[in-house]
């Protein structure tokens, strides 16, 4: 019936995905748990030489797999290197830097990698300026055959290892801070999920939660305590299609 009624799909899009189970999880599936990680601080140079732009991220292993670096259009610091090309190391690839309004300047240095196969607020970012997702893992969250031949087949914790190894030695390794931030977990196994671009049935969740939602709204439908209603309200207004 739901697929009658135009509901269920099929769709390319980042999805969670347990390594270990081979699987795709939903939203709800991926168990976020509280981690102490780290912040890497990677200095990506100007292709014509003249200095570089600084990126921070939680997952440096990624980095093979940028297509892009994002800025805020209205952040001063990077306005005039918009549409400028950057030299991403270790894969010696040329990544353009773009400008969009999802970028919190507050976050980091302001300049955000883009890993459209492999994040998803990056692969919004890829589909709104047209970039190449690369993706650089195996089902089983290995390196693939997509990056350079000294990282293939490593797992990506090692992989992560050795890039921020080979930035230090470039002497492109900036800065590392300690982070404490929210990962997703497998709900069976406790593995940690990765996002990851595939081909996946989908539920569009918005049609079934506006009914729900009026519910809600009109009275019909009460919280105790009352707060919790404020929660679900939001829940529902932002909710995603369901894999």
């Amino acid at each position: 019936r739901l697929h009658e009624k135009g509901l269920i799909y099929r769709g390319h899009y980042i999805i969670n995905w347990c390594p270990r189970c081979l699987t795709a999880l939903s939203n709800e599936e991926a168990e976020k748990e509280e981690v102490r990680g780290k912040i890497w601080h990677l200095r990506y140079p100007l292709a014509d030489g003249s200095g570089h732009v600084t990126v921070a991220t939680t997952r440096p292993e990624t980095m093979l797999g940028d297509t892009a670096v994002a800025v805020h259009p209205h952040d001063k610091r990077y306005r005039k290197l918009i549409g400028r090309r950057l030299r991403l190391p270790i894969v010696d690839r040329e990544v353009s830097i773009v400008a969009d309004d999802a970028i919190d300047p507050a976050f980091g240095s302001g300049a955000v990698k883009v890993t459209p196969a492999h994040d998803p607020t990056d692969f919004e970012i890829g589909k709104r300026h047209g970039l190449m997702s690369i993706d650089v893992m195996t089902p089983e969250a290995r390196m693939a055959e997509t990056v350079p031949e000294e990282l293939r087949g490593l797992d990506r914790f090692e992989a992560r290892k050795r890039v921020v190894q080979r930035f230090e030695e470039l002497g492109l390794l900036e800065k590392v801070e300690e982070h404490t931030h929210a990962v997703g977990h497998c709900y069976r196994c406790h593995t940690v999920v990765e996002p990851r671009l595939s081909e996946q049935w989908f539920v569009r969740m918005a049609p079934l939660a506006q009914p729900a939602l009026a519910a809600y709204r009109e009275g019909r439908l009460r919280f105790i305590p009352e707060r919790r209603g404020d929660e679900y309200a939001q829940w529902m207004e932002n909710i995603r299609d369901w894999c």
